[in-house]
């Protein structure tokens, strides 16, 4: 999620984000970043401190009690002092406008795989013909990229984050629906089958995502 008021910005990150692989979303103010990080769950967040209706830094610590994304501020404030600011408030990152489109994407993939270090998980995870690199949120088959609808990148990414443990539908279902009030199994199988469909060897004796009764799933990775 991009988080500038200025148009020339917001542009050139979204460009900047599309070529790295990522799918940008953008807010021009505080209340707009609040609202979106709820609604759209960002991996990353790339924050401006000059807002229209809010301070950037005041906003960091409400981000960061929302989600656990990494948060890069991109801003034109040089001083030692409102980098340090940024920093204890929970920022992870401060880049300096005006910035290297190519410096960017570099931060975005040392913070995304510094959260999954962090998290115990592997930036790739091996299973068997699979890889699913988490960082980038690419997924290959035999050396070929397999595209995932977001909800099937969500379940495999909750596999994946605990390879070879069994995770319980209801983990599951929290981080893939994290807005519905009646989270039901069925949504999780459907999109469990059709991640059998697209991975498996064989998807009516599945290998890589196993089932374990009335409990959850458990990803079969090759670590």
């Amino acid at each position: 999620m991009v988080v500038d008021d200025d148009l020339h910005i917001r542009r050139l990150l979204h460009a900047t984000l599309v070529r790295g692989g990522y799918q940008p979303v953008e807010a021009v103010s505080a209340a707009q970043a609040l609202s979106h990080v709820r609604s759209e769950q960002p991996d990353a967040i790339l924050l401006d401190l000059g807002l229209p209706d809010r301070d950037g830094l005041e906003i960091i610590g409400l981000l960061r009690e929302q989600s656990a994304a990494p948060i890069l501020v991109v801003s034109a404030r040089e001083a030692t002092d409102e980098k340090v600011a940024a920093l204890d408030l929970g920022a992870d990152d401060y880049v300096t406008k005006p910035f290297d489109s190519e410096e960017v994407l570099a931060r975005i993939r040392a913070a995304l795989r510094h959260k999954l270090l962090a998290q115990g998980s592997a930036p790739v995870v091996q299973a068997g013909a699979v890889a699913i690199d988490l960082v980038n949120r690419i997924i290959t088959r035999d050396g070929v990229e397999v595209h995932l609808t977001r909800k099937e990148y969500d379940v495999l990414a909750q596999l994946a984050a605990s390879p070879g443990r069994v995770v319980t539908h209801q983990r599951v279902l929290q981080a893939a629906w994290p807005f519905e009030h009646d989270r039901r199994i069925d949504y999780l199988r459907i999109v469990v089958r059709n991640l059998r469909q697209k991975l498996e060897a064989d998807p009516a004796r599945p290998a890589l995502i196993v089932n374990e009764m009335g409990v959850g799933y458990r990803l079969m990775s090759d670590a």
